[in-house]
Order: C-alpha cells, then structure tokens, then sequence
C-alpha cells in the first residue's frame, strides 16, 4: 500500500523522490505528492491523482528545488482519491506530513484541534499528524520532541514523515505498525517504507522499530525508542537485486513473473537441498532443536499466501505426522483461541509487512507459541526480524499486485520445512527422498506446463463474455482452486469463487447453466475418481467445464468440456505444478478484458493496514 520517500540531501532531490515512488507503484495506490523545501525556506507542493508519470509532469513543467523533501502514494482509506486528499498535508504553511497507516482516534484529535482553530482542508486521518506536530512545536524545544508528543496521542498504525520549513536540513519520522527504513548516503541520507525506493541511491540500509522516533539530517541520524532513549539501530550494506525496474519482453510484469517461476524456485532451492539432504540451517540457527520439539504447527497468513498455507496442512499432517491449524491472520488476532502444547507459530507474507499477519505474530508470542518461523520475500522484513526462524523464499522482486512467483516459492519452502519437521517425527527415509526428488525436478516440469500458454490463451477467449466462474478441486488441489478464483477475480473483475469438489451438491449445483465456466484441477492422484463424478455432476446439468488434467487421467474434450492436458508430475508437487495453467488463464482473461493487469483496481501489493 502507500508509499514513503524522504530525502535531506545537498543536490536537489525531486527527482529522486520521484523515481522512488515510481519504484513503489507496484504497492498500489491513487495519488501522489511531493513536498520541497527551497533554500528560501519555502515549502513547496505538488500533488496528482493518478499515476506518478502524472506527478513527474507536472514537476517537468513547474520544477521544485532543494535538498529536502517528501513524497507519497496514497492507497485511499479516510477520504475518495482526489487531489486534496493527496499527500503531502500541510499545516499552517511551514509542517509537511506524510503517513501511512491508519489513525483510529483521528475524529477526536480533529474535534480538539477544530476547537484550537485549526482548519481541516481534506477528509484524511492524516492531516490531523500536520496540524498536531504544529501545535505541539508551540511548546516543544526541537521537531522531533514534537513529533515524539504527537505520536503518544496518536492510536492505530502510523508510519509517517515530516518536515518544518523553518528548520530545512532535517526530517523526523516515526513508526507504529508501518515499515520504514532508514538509507545511508554521502552527505546525504533517506527514508522510505521500503528498500526498493532507495536503490538508486544507496545499499546501506537501517530498520526502525516499533515505536522508534528518528531525526535525519544530511550527515547524522539519531534514533529514540519508544521510551524516547537515544538506540542505535545497525545499517548494514544489503545485497538487493534492482531487477524490478525493466518487464523486458513481456506485456506486463505478472506474465514476466510467471514466466520467472522456474528460475526463482530453482533460487529456492539452491544451496539448501543438496543430493537429498536438506541443510536444517536453511530456517535459522537453533531450527533442528525447535523442529525436534514441535507437536503442532498454526499457520497464519492473508490472501495468497493464506492458500499456501492451506496446501501446507495437508503435506504436514499427512507426510510428517504433525497436527496442524490454519487460520486468516485478520481472525486469529481478534478471537481466544487455545494454545496446544509445544506449538509453533507459522507466518507466511511476500512483504514480510502485511499489518494482520504481523500483529498475529506478536499476539502469539504473548500467548506462549514455542517457537515462530516466517516463510517470506523480503530480508530485514518486520516478519523476519520478529520471528525465532525465517526461511526466505528468494523469489526476487515481484511487482505485479497478483502473486505469482511468490506464492509458488512459499510452497517450496513449506515442502521443505514439512520435510524438516518431518524428519524428527518418523517420516521414513523413503518419503524424505520422494520429496528430496520431487522438488528437483520441479523447475523443468514447470518450463513444461509454461508451454501449454498458446493453449490456454486460446481459452481464454471463452470467457469474454463471462462475469461468473466457479472452481473445483479436491484436497490438497482444493487451496489451489481457491487461489485460481482469487487471480480471476483480482485481475479480470470476474466473480469467481471455489468449492471443494465434493461439496456441489450441497449448494453450488444451483449456479450451474451454459454462462457459468467451471474449472477443474485434476492430477492424478488418489482422488481423481471421486473427481470425475463430481464433474458428471456439473454436466448432467448443463454446465460447461474447463478441465487442466493429467495426462494419465483419460480426460477427453468434448462439447461440454474442454480439457488441457497437463505434464505428468508426482502428486507431492502438483499443487505447485497446477497453479502454473490457473495464472495464465487468469492473465489472457484479463487481457480481453482490457483490465490493468498488473495494478487491478482498488488493491495493493503490500497490505500494511488492517
């Protein structure tokens, strides 16, 4: 979501600031800003709806200049996409805010500073951070003793900037909830809510914690905690890859992303399974001893990721003997719920910052989990830096809002930690080499189902006259079939939902006509006659089907069913093999559609918000 770049520099940084938001697009947003301070001490603003390249255009024509400043994307919560709720807000001509998050309490800090005179110009919680930062400068010795007063009034999740005109060779920013990370240059030093902004400029890299209050100037930063003590927080020179920038030969960055998949699992697995033997080490240091101890795994997550999740249960339960629970980060947090012994928490998150997740996590460790280990993209992550273990997915940058590449490299990685666990709970030696073997061969199986897209495109155009589809699957292809409906719905705006197969005729069966597409995921596997009743089921009734099935699973293409034959694959890896056909369906509807595939509508790639 939102997006956060902030610079005190000696050069003139617009077009720094610029280009950083440029590089967070991919988090969604609705508009976007940027605040200058001149060397006259002015401040200086511009805002847009819409994309940046808008905001880039207008600075073409009318430039800002000067060494400090601030920008923003804004994801709208309190207030429609309009220019007037853009950021940066400004409070009495001199303190530029921007934020991210949310401020719960933001109608009585209004109230209050309403009947103080201020005056409200936008429908933002925002504004009310600009205005209390003014008013508690009133009495307070420095910027950033303001702004350490106005966090303690502020309830909710907070990552915000600001800057004071009279004072131009500094920004103070403040953390609750929502990222942001400190970057380190000559003479010069940043801030954003991510790292991607900030790689043109360095690779050195600082995160600040939970309720930390930071003073950047061009030569020094000064971190307080929460309890307002100066700490120091480690920069460190981060090894991340600037391949986000440039879709190459692809139409979009999902369809680039989904081509990357076999590369970025063999990324995944690289150095980790060597002949059969998994490195334990991979999940952290102390993981072979937790992994020793653990009964019961809960899983939490969001989204995608919360369908990986789902796909983990069963290789848990089934291959490694351990119990385990699944469960949406966003219910978790807000129910009791009973803690079994020797349990581990279990997060999943491309972004390592999803809001839900996070607090799932802390909630968990004040609840008595044994252990916690977070399967992830980002390295330095609040998900990563809070949890005992990580296992970092190496799936590289992935700037499409629709998972792809992410959520098939979290399924490796929860193969693999169900091969970990598994080895300490009497999974025999044989299973483990079956897994060892089956993820090997992964990346080639998934260049051979890359090669079914001209098939699948011709599918497609079935559905260019559809607003409804229904998904169907059985087992440990049931998560699959519910994160096929999630890509349709996310990026064509086709209503989709999914069904575990052998529940139809408790209900979705009186969906079924000529206009609703029902798509089945069929591999071969213990389950597959089940799966052929269910879909006689759907065409006793009129229904047309769209079946990705395997080639040994005697599908045959007929008037009321289309079938694409998919790569025989060993059933331990078909729910990551059969994602693969449910993307690219996704993508070419899309594309008839005419939808903005890798920005959908009203969504955001890193859900920083409850």
């Amino acid at each position: 979501m939102c997006g956060i770049v902030g610079a005190v520099a000696q050069r003139d940084v617009a077009d720094i600031l610029v280009e950083g938001l440029k590089r967070l697009e991919y988090r969604g947003y609705d508009s976007a800003g940027v605040a200058i301070i001149d060397n006259d001490k002015q401040l200086k603003r511009a805002r847009r709806l819409g994309k940046v390249q808008e905001l880039a255009d207008a600075l073409s024509h009318q430039p800002l200049c000067g060494g400090t400043g601030i920008a923003h994307t804004r994801w709208a919560t309190h207030g429609a996409p309009s220019e007037i709720n853009a950021h940066p807000h400004i409070s009495s001509d001199n303190i530029a805010v921007v934020h991210n998050g949310i401020i719960e309490n933001h109608k009585e800090l209004r109230e209050k500073l309403q009947s103080l005179g201020y005056v409200f110009v936008s429908e933002t919680d925002t504004e009310v951070i600009a205005h209390l930062v003014h008013l508690e400068l009133k009495t307070a010795d420095s910027l950033v003793n303001a702004v350490q007063k106005t966090a303690a009034q502020l309830d909710g999740a907070y990552g915000t900037v600001v800057m004071d005109s009279t004072d131009k060779d500094r920004i103070v920013v403040a953390r609750s909830g929502s990222p942001l990370v400190i970057g380190y240059g000559l003479g010069e030093n940043f801030i954003a809510s991510d790292m991607m902004a900030l790689l043109p400029v360095t690779r050195k890299f600082s995160f600040l914690e939970e309720g930390d209050v930071a003073e950047i100037t061009r030569h020094e930063v000064k971190v307080f905690d929460i309890d307002g003590n100066p700490v120091e927080r480690e920069a460190k020179e981060r090894e991340v890859a600037q391949d986000s920038g440039d879709k190459g030969e692809y139409r979009h960055y999902m369809l680039k992303e989904t081509y990357e998949q076999p590369t970025a699992i063999r990324n995944t697995l690289e150095g980790r399974l060597i002949g059969n033997e998994l490195d334990i080490n991979t999940f952290g240091d102390g993981a072979d001893e937790i992994f020793k101890e653990i009964e019961h795994v809960q899983i939490i997550a969001c989204g995608t990721s919360y369908h990986s999740g789902m796909v983990a249960r069963y290789w848990l339960e089934s291959l490694a003997g351990v119990s385990c629970n699944i469960e949406i980060a966003s219910e978790f947090r807000y129910r009791k719920s009973h803690v079994p012994k020797n349990a581990m928490i279990v997060t999943i998150s491309q972004s390592g910052e999803t809001a839900d997740t996070l607090a799932a996590l802390r909630l968990a460790k004040e609840l008595g989990y044994r252990a916690s280990l977070t399967i992830c993209n980002v390295t330095g992550s609040s998900l990563v830096r809070e949890s005992d273990l990580a296992f970092m997915t190496k799936a590289g940058a992935e700037i499409g809002v629709a998972s792809t590449k992410a959520f098939t490299t979290q399924l490796v990685g929860l193969l693999m930690m169900t091969l970990a666990i598994g080895q300490h709970h009497g999974m025999s030696e044989n299973v483990q080499n079956d897994i060892a073997k089956s993820l090997m061969t992964l990346p080639n199986k998934l260049d051979e189902v890359l090669a079914l897209a001209s098939s699948i495109e011709d599918l497609a155009e079935d559905f260019a006259d559809k607003h409804h589809a229904l998904f169907l699957g059985r087992g440990d292809q049931y998560p699959i079939a519910m994160e096929g409906a999630l890509k349709l719905k996310e990026i064509s705006y086709i209503h989709a939902e999914a069904y575990a197969a052998g529940e139809l005729k408790h209900g979705p069966l009186a969906l079924i006509d000529a206009e609703m597409p029902v798509i089945v995921v069929a591999p071969q596997n213990d389950l597959i006659e089940k799966l052929k009743s269910n879909v006689e089921e759907v065409r006793a009734r009129g229904g047309l089907m769209y079946v990705f099935a395997d080639n040994n699973a005697k599908f045959e293409s007929d008037e009321t069913m289309k079938v694409i034959n998919v790569p025989h694959c060993d059933e331990l890896i078909a729910p990551i093999v059969y994602t693969l056909p449910l993307q690219l369906l996704s993508y070419y509807v899309a594309i008839i559609k005419g939808t903005d595939v890798d920005q959908p509508r009203n969504l955001a790639k890193s859900v920083t918000v409850e």
